[in-house]
């Protein structure tokens, strides 16, 4: 690639990354999804990086999902291929230790849904948009689509969006949990999660990551394990000097210095 499709940057201990084909509808071409897969190969492995800030170049869309120009000249088996990468790469996301935010600055629609979809957290633009039509292409969601979107808003509600090839708009999305808050109208989308994520930014990321490792493994299996894979991850916070600087700072009056450790 001589030039990125995804343009970085960092904000006091926040890697930012703007997919930057305003032209494609920040499509996501295979260029597109073998970045994203490098930047989450060297984003989990940096302690200074905090948290992820997935968003879109422009206000037009987020993400309109795979890049149909691209698929055009692709066979079968190309495309079979091409899928695959959306697990490969963009699991990479889904199972990341450092939380994952979607700053939805418009249209996601497609893959571009089942990438906002893997962020752990959404913020939506006023005008931003939702769906999944490929049922209405003869397809159906091939990158998690059909797993994920009824795990976040219900199995009748993902039905109704896959089924009816239906799109929502930022408010119902809200109402439905899709998000979780819509950035106040006027406002710098990536600021305003910015803003909101502080709370992170400045948290225990052994917390967080043992948090969210709790809580993605209560998808897959009964209450009672669910319990018990809870307790081994609460021990690695037992376990850490951020634990205890918590209860120093408590002790001290003032506020923790949480390191990682």
């Amino acid at each position: 690639m001589t030039t990125s499709p995804i343009h970085v940057e960092r904000r006091d201990g926040v890697a930012v990354w703007t997919i930057d084909r305003p032209e494609r509808m920040n499509s996501l071409s295979r260029d597109t999804l073998l970045e994203l897969g490098r930047l989450s190969r060297e984003a989990v492995t940096d302690d200074a990086v905090r948290a992820i800030v997935l968003t879109g170049s422009g206000s037009k869309a987020f993400c309109a999902g795979a890049d149909l120009k691209e698929r055009q000249g692709m066979t079968e088996n190309d495309v079979r291929v091409q899928v695959a990468l959306y697990r490969s790469e963009l699991g990479l996301l889904d199972r990341s230790s450092k939380p994952v935010i979607g700053a939805i600055n418009g249209a996601a629609l497609g893959g571009g849904l089942e990438l906002a979809l893997i962020c752990d957290l959404r913020v939506a633009a006023p005008h931003a948009t939702f769906a999944l039509p490929e049922t209405a292409l003869g397809i159906i969601p091939g990158a998690g689509g059909t797993q994920r979107l009824p795990r976040i808003v219900g199995e009748a509600r993902a039905k109704e969006m896959i089924l009816l090839a239906r799109r929502i708009d930022a408010t119902e999305a809200l109402a439905w949990g899709l998000v979780n808050r819509i950035a106040p109208e006027g406002a710098n989308l990536v600021d305003d999660v910015l803003a909101w994520i502080a709370p992170i930014v400045g948290g225990a990321p052994i917390a967080q990551a043992a948090a969210l490792e709790a809580i993605d493994r209560a998808h897959d299996t009964t209450l009672e394990l669910g319990l018990e894979l809870e307790k081994v991850s609460y021990d690695k916070t037992l376990v850490s000097e951020d634990r205890r600087e918590a209860l120093a700072a408590i002790a001290g009056k003032r506020k923790p210095v949480f390191r990682g450790k």
